[in-house]
């Protein structure tokens, strides 16, 4: 093993030597060299010049297929003409005014107009400040301070979901919430609640005990960052069913899901919840967040009304956002989701016959046009047991990615793998 491991890590530094350079430079302003966690791997990332379609082309001059889409959110891939050409004409007329635009209730009717539960929609500047807004929108809609989230979730950087973003592998239990990472404060779990995804049991005892207590529910319909594990049949339903039993509000993070379907994912699985954060594809490739559902909870931001919610933001409802947002949503019409997710389907029965023919234990998950590697022959049904066969797997999802990246594939780090309308 070490043979292998010393081959694929030569042959990066080989090919990546200018990346090397931009990155030690990179570190004498920026904390580690980068300014993104994320993107960020061992023993650097390359930097890339220049996207076309779905390639990326680095400082090195290496070509790569692009299959992380700036990690779900470029759609189109890069630099899509319609694209260019909708942001060029709003940059000559002006970025950002302080005023509405006639743009900015443009894109959202078409959401609305694709999404049933999405009534009405604010914007904002990213799926943090979009999950951070519908948490509070649910607070303060029904009097009540406690969000659930599901173990291994991620919705971003603010304190209130910096919890339990690891799954706990030891466990099926129920899990003991607790805060991730320095600097968020311990009190944020006065005001939170972990249960586990695919399991309607944990959520229903938590809601036994505490519903008075409890605004809402935060989840990806399928965990993102926690392995693209499909939900059960049944349990979003049965979600849904819950939430309304015990007078509680459901809150979907769609920002990378909502790629799965033309009304994202919520309307290819026939469920409508109360409260749905979006983001990534619904900008066009510029920094944008959203957050809708009902009326009457959305209501609460109408500044003319009594008691009304403050939601602002210097950049929010950014007007080349909006015109890329209009544009891209225009082009990612029902045919282009099918296809595109039959990609996905394609690229997830070549992994698994990979693993097969390889003789490793493993497969490749998720759905559509999210695929998602796992290791080990375990059923994967929570981020849980994703986490049980990263750890099986030992250096194995870190080679993978180092030697896709040799062999000019562009992923993310953690095995996640993600098709664009280029790509054929």
């Amino acid at each position: 093993m070490t043979n292998v491991i010393d081959t694929i890590t030569n042959t990066y530094l080989s090919r990546t030597k200018n990346s090397r350079a931009h990155d030690a430079r990179a570190k004498q302003s920026l904390p580690g060299g980068d300014t993104r966690t994320a993107t960020y791997f061992m023993p650097y990332p390359p930097y890339i010049e220049r996207g076309e379609g779905c390639y990326l082309y680095d400082c090195d001059g290496n070509r790569y297929i692009d299959f992380l889409n700036n990690y779900t959110s470029l759609i189109h891939g890069h630099a899509f003409p319609p694209i260019i050409q909708a942001a060029r004409t709003q940059i000559e007329k002006g970025t950002v005014f302080g005023a509405p635009m006639t743009l900015q209730y443009q894109l959202a009717e078409t959401i609305c107009a694709r999404v049933p539960s999405i009534e009405r929609v604010r914007f904002c500047n990213s799926g943090t400040e979009a999950t951070m807004m519908a948490m509070r929108a649910a607070r303060a809609f029904t009097g009540k301070d406690i969000i659930v989230k599901m173990d291994g979730g991620y919705h971003g950087t603010h304190d209130f979901v910096e919890v339990n973003v690891a799954a706990d592998p030891r466990s099926n239990d129920l899990p003991t919430a607790h805060v991730e990472g320095a600097g968020v404060p311990a009190c944020v779990l006065d005001a939170m609640m972990v249960a586990r995804f695919n399991d309607l049991a944990s959520i229903e005892t938590i809601l036994r005990e505490h519903a008075d207590k409890i605004a809402g529910i935060i989840l990806e319909p399928m965990p993102g960052a926690g392995g693209l594990i499909p939900p059960k049949p049944g349990y979003l339903k049965g979600l849904c069913e819950l939430a309304d039993q015990f007078g509680v509000l459901l809150i979907f993070d769609e920002i990378i899901t909502f790629r799965l379907g033309f009304g994202g994912m919520q309307s290819a699985e026939g469920v409508k919840p109360d409260l749905t954060a979006l983001g990534k594809i619904i900008g066009g490739g510029f920094a944008i967040g959203a957050f809708g559902g009902r009326q009457d909870i959305l209501a609460r931001f109408d500044p003319a009304q009594p008691q009304a919610i403050a939601h602002s933001g210097t950049f929010s409802g950014h007007n080349v956002a909006m015109a890329a947002g209009i544009v891209t949503l225009q082009h990612y019409d029902r045919a282009a989701v099918d296809r595109i997710n039959a990609l996905g389907d394609r690229l997830r029965q070549g992994f698994t016959r990979a693993f097969q023919a390889a003789g490793i234990k493993g497969h490749a998950g998720g759905l559509g046009s999210l695929v998602s590697v796992h290791w080990g022959d375990e059923k994967i049904e929570s981020p849980s047991d994703v986490t049980r066969g990263v750890m099986s797997a030992g250096n194995l999802t870190k080679l993978l990615h180092l030697e896709m990246t040799n062999r000019g594939i562009h992923s993310a780090a953690r095995g996640m793998y993600v098709i664009s309308t280029p790509m054929s």
